[in-house]
């Protein structure tokens, strides 16, 4: 079982001095029997965050920062690759943008809380705009289907984008795709503006307090080279995500909240896993590092080194 924590030690202030306040007992004695191997480096203005790209590298996929083909892998899965090929797909996530004089900010996507009939409503509203410039949508039945859209086009082959968790509760101007081939897409996001801005759902959404959706976010673009190594997801990796939205509003409390049910159930998990002979993998992903630990034959020395001098699981996740 290879187990991957994503936000493990998050960049932002209030999380990092929070760190000193962590009790992560399971943690702990994972550090006495697993070993820490190779980082994993990535640098905070890649288009890729290090936790995708350790599941990518974990499945098998393969691309360059921005081009990951997580949108292709669903359409290959949803048997669209075998029509349309295996570049040119994207995930199209409805947003919610706050446009001031000097920036550009987005909501995160999770907080919409879009229910399934506004989400088709606002999908058959955008369809034919996003036809008109050579993109086709399609509704996205793997357990997303109220918050993105997988979409085919030829604007998106070989266009890096950001990951949503890039500009998820930040600014988005910088991640914005620049290259010629994209404007058409720039174009239709301010046809989008124009078109959401006054629909029936965003009233009723203004009538019920809830942020409109005035935008769309792409991601997930590159082209999929092997597809045969990536259908067992689950079985290959499995994903611990619960300390992402703390992490990303920088909320030190329910961050440590997170981080403590995680020990109690995931890692403690992971404990009896290797109490009982089972073969288990961690790796625990920060900013811009990953570190992955695994079981490895310790000596008799190293064993009373544990012992006398255990790995401090602050210590570790404050080096990420």
């Amino acid at each position: 079982m290879h187990t991957l924590i994503t936000h493990a030690a998050p960049a932002g202030p209030q999380c990092q001095q929070a760190l000193a306040h962590l009790a992560l007992p399971h943690l702990g004695r994972l550090l006495q029997v697993l070993t820490p191997g190779e980082r994993l480096q990535g640098q905070a203005g890649d288009h890729t965050p290090i936790h995708e790209r350790v599941l990518a590298n974990a499945m098998g996929l393969a691309g360059a920062d921005g081009l990951l083909p997580w949108a292709a892998q669903d359409a290959h899965r949803l048997g669209l690759t075998a029509l349309h090929g295996p570049d040119g797909w994207a995930w199209v996530t409805p947003c919610h943008w706050d446009v001031h004089s000097d920036h550009v900010a987005m909501a995160d996507p999770q907080k919409l809380s879009l229910t399934p009939r506004d989400a088709e409503t606002l999908y058959l509203a955008m369809q034919p705009y996003f036809a008109e410039d050579g993109i086709t949508l399609f509704p996205h039945p793997l357990g997303h289907a109220y918050t993105r859209w997988l979409a085919h086009g030829a604007v998106f082959a070989n266009l890096p984008t950001a990951s949503l968790d890039r500009v998820a509760g930040h600014t988005v101007d910088a991640w914005m795709p620049r290259q010629p081939q994209a404007q058409p897409m720039r174009r239709l996001q301010n046809e989008m503006q124009m078109l959401l801005y006054t629909h029936t759902v965003n009233e009723h959404r203004h009538n019920t307090q809830l942020p409109s959706v005035n935008a769309f976010w792409v991601s997930g673009t590159g082209t999929l080279q092997d597809a045969t190594s990536t259908a067992q997801q689950d079985s290959v990796c499995s994903v611990r995500d619960a300390l992402r939205i703390p992490a990303l509003n920088d909320d030190a409390a329910a961050w440590v909240t997170a981080w403590h049910a995680l020990d109690a159930t995931t890692l403690a998990h992971d404990v009896q896993r290797l109490q009982n002979g089972e073969a288990v993998r961690l790796t625990l992903c920060g900013e811009t590092q990953a570190l992955t630990l695994e079981p490895h034959p310790l000596s008799t020395w190293e064993r009373l080194r544990r012992r006398m001098l255990p790995l401090s699981a602050i210590d570790l996740l404050k080096s990420l």
